[in-house]
């Protein structure tokens, strides 16, 4: 990169990973770019994260573990995190514990924005177990308004926003909140590309430069398992719809969402019959969003979906009920089948 380099802030916020911590700090460490400071922030892990993490610290300068005192939420550890970098760093990039970037990762991502100084945030592509992730836009595409971005995504268009592992933010952007992440699910990191690319354009570098590790103990597997994922979806048509839609598109997008969500239910029916901790927590997480769950709609929508798949009451439900999984397994997922 010609010239003088800007500082990068890499962030890696995490918690009972040292399975996979050492993969990622290598990861960082094996950047073509090296104009960057790498803060750790250990969230009270009670594995050997921590140790591992010391040792690496003291063989490169660069790198800083910050050791939480207290247990944080995981958006709230991502949040502190942000709040670490150096006043010096021009751009962020967080990088999970259990993910890893490969080696050009930041020279790409840093050498693109510096060249789109309107870009806001630069996504690429994920690999995700066998799938290349945050397929989209088309490769004469690199620099779009983070409005249409918004507005495609809201539309279910197209879904480019990327994960934490996959993208660089403007270190001003970031600074911009004492919670860049803007609540508590989850999800929050696609909830602040709704927020704040309002006012800034969205670049995208056509090439695979990161990598994220499917498994059951993530967040996202969690999410999935339990409905967050959902009814995050339709928290920010809720919170960020009437930015980028007009009125009649908020309002048909917002019932896509919610019939979406229990669709979901429907499926999710025999497997937790008799969980109330289960039901409790979907009955809470709708009155979040200042929903009411609806015994009637669950059921509508189980006799619809009778009649749409298979053109039978009695196979339908007989398929509702069929096959038990086991109510406690979290498969390891990364995305939706």
């Amino acid at each position: 990169m010609a010239g003088s380099a800007p500082l990068v802030s890499v962030l890696t916020p995490v918690y009972n990973c040292a399975a996979y911590i050492e993969q990622c700090i290598e990861s960082v460490l094996a950047q073509t770019f090296k104009d960057f400071e790498y803060i750790i922030i250990n969230n009270c892990s009670t594995d050997n994260t921590l140790e591992i993490a010391r040792r690496f610290e003291a063989k490169d300068s660069r790198i800083r573990v910050h050791n939480n005192t207290d247990f944080l939420g995981v958006i709230e550890n991502h949040n502190l995190a942000f709040s670490l970098m150096s006043p010096a760093a021009k751009y962020c990039k967080v990088v999970s514990g259990d993910d890893f970037i490969f080696p050009t990762c930041l020279e790409q991502l840093v050498g693109f924005a510096v060249a789109h100084p309107t870009v806001g945030m630069v996504n690429c592509y994920e690999l995700a177990g066998r799938h290349v992730m945050h397929v989209g836009l088309e490769f004469e595409r690199s620099v779009v308004s983070g409005r249409d971005v918004c507005r495609d995504a809201l539309l279910g268009r197209s879904h480019v926003f990327g994960s934490p592992s996959s993208l660089l933010y403007s270190a001003d952007l970031v600074r911009k909140s004492a919670t860049f992440y803007p609540n508590s699910s989850a999800h929050a990191d696609v909830s602040a590309c709704y927020k704040w690319l309002h006012d800034c354009d969205f670049g995208f570098v056509h090439q695979v430069l990161s990598y994220a590790r499917i498994r059951a103990e993530s967040q996202t597997s969690r999410s999935i398992k339990f409905g967050t994922a959902k009814r995050s979806a339709i928290s920010d048509i809720i919170n960020y719809g009437r930015l980028y839609l007009t009125p009649e598109e908020y309002d048909a997008r917002l019932a896509v969402a919610v019939n979406d969500y229990y669709s979901w239910l429907v499926k999710r029916i025999h497997e937790h019959r008799g969980d109330k901790e289960f039901w409790d927590l979907q009955k809470a997480g709708l009155q979040d969003l200042g929903l009411t769950f609806s015994r009637a709609k669950l059921y509508r929508t189980a006799v619809a979906r009778t009649f749409e798949e298979l053109g039978s009451p009695r196979a339908a439900l007989k398929k509702v009920i069929g096959l038990k999984k086991a109510s406690k397994q979290i498969e390891a997922k990364y995305y939706y089948d």
